[in-house]
């Protein structure tokens, strides 16, 4: 009896619904990138290699996972400065070593190449930011009461942690990610116990500044301005295809233009599985949605929404469940990373947002990316594994 009693404990600690969720959308993936990689001429590689590959890193993924389940609250704490400090050492590094020829073809200063593996120094970088911002709030709210001195004290810290980050970004020209970091700390400090009376001023004032963006963008002067801070040309270009989608189909809004008549076509069933009409550039990682929407038609968008929303359901279930106020900020780390992944990626597929490079979670090409999407989902994991043994309150005295 107590031996059954033991393996039913240990069953409840493994959050099978975040697994299920995680495996169906990989299940979607894998058909989506065969579909996508058989109909684009211009793929690198055969479809069966890409879906190898991609199941490669499913299974490296999954072993990730299992690694970082066993990191409890305390051990996640210690080695958070540690990780970013190595992802900080990466995104520098990456800038001397970067790849000639990914750099040529994207823009972006961000990808390491060993012969045909390519690696992205920025997603390792996420679950530590994470981690960091973390610990940061945990650490400032044992230590300190809420007032609103305090609450700038705490903003001020995460906005050093964060600013390396965001500098180390804007030198390898990877906007998107950049606003992946934001999304990310937006998130934490919404939920940091920060009053409204700070919230709401900053808030407001980021809505001024990406209006203020938007109009500089369509003004001669306002992009002059814009290229001294860093802005490249093919930037621009992806602004005016969104604001203009139906402008310049053959030229910068033609990826655009073809993801919005792939989904489309797609009504409300779909073509069926590998019956794609319509040619998309570089489907099977940014555009991997119109692959979807046109396969499988409304219906199929949105049961894979309905899993993303699931998932996060999950996550914040997890959240409550284990009333560990560490465990709560990385939780919602992951969630924000998640969200804005996938708002942003179906956004800009379907013309309601600008392209940005921002793939789609568990379901787009991409081992690094892939790879950043598991360890998140073993850190939420590792909430249930090891909440029942004990808690952890983030007191960072005895740990040191």
């Amino acid at each position: 009896m107590a031996q059954e009693v033991t393996e039913n404990r240990n069953e409840n600690r493994i959050d099978y619904g975040i697994i299920l969720s995680v495996m169906l959308l990989a299940l979607i993936g894998m058909a989506a990138i065969y579909m996508a990689v058989v109909h684009d001429s211009s793929a690198s590689s055969s479809p069966t290699r890409a879906m190898i590959m991609q199941a490669v890193w499913y299974v490296i993924g999954g072993i990730g996972i299992f690694f970082v389940m066993q990191f409890d609250a305390e051990q996640l704490w210690r080695v958070a400065p540690i990780l970013y400090g190595l992802g900080i050492f990466l995104l520098i590094a990456v800038l001397f070593l970067y790849s000639r020829s990914v750099a040529a073809s994207t823009g972006a200063k961000s990808w390491f190449s060993l012969g045909p593996i390519t690696f992205q120094p920025s997603e390792v970088m996420k679950p530590a930011y994470i981690l960091m911002l973390g610990r940061v709030v945990t650490q400032h709210n044992t230590q300190y009461s809420h007032s609103t001195a305090n609450d700038w004290r705490l903003i001020g810290t995460m906005f050093l942690w964060t600013l390396p980050v965001l500098i180390l970004m804007l030198l390898q020209h990877d906007f998107g990610t950049m606003l992946v970091f934001l999304a990310i700390f937006a998130g934490v400090v919404l939920v940091s116990g920060t009053t409204w009376k700070i919230i709401g001023p900053i808030a407001g004032g980021a809505v001024v500044i990406g209006g203020g963006a938007i109009v500089m963008v369509t003004q001669t002067w306002g992009r002059h301005i814009l290229e001294k801070v860093g802005f490249q040309a093919y930037q621009f270009s992806r602004i005016d295809s969104w604001m203009n989608p139906s402008g310049a189909t053959s030229g910068d809004s033609y990826q655009l233009w073809q993801s919005m008549k792939a989904i489309g076509s797609g009504q409300l069933t779909g073509k069926g599985f590998n019956n794609l009409k319509v040619t998309v550039p570089v489907r099977e990682s940014d555009m991997i949605f119109s692959t979807i929407g046109e396969a499988f038609g409304f219906i199929g968008c949105a049961v894979v929404i309905l899993l993303y929303m699931l998932l996060i359901y999950q996550m914040i279930r997890v959240t409550f469940d284990t009333k560990n106020e560490f465990y709560a900020y990385i939780c919602t780390g992951v969630i924000m990373m998640i969200l804005f992944h996938v708002f942003e990626n179906i956004g800009m597929n379907i013309g309601l947002l600008p392209l940005t490079g921002i793939p789609l979670p568990f379901i787009s090409q991409g081992g690094s990316f892939l790879l950043a999407d598991m360890l998140c989902v073993g850190m939420v994991l590792s909430m249930r594994f090891h909440h029942q043994s004990y808690m952890f309150s983030g007191d960072s005295e005895g740990f040191e």
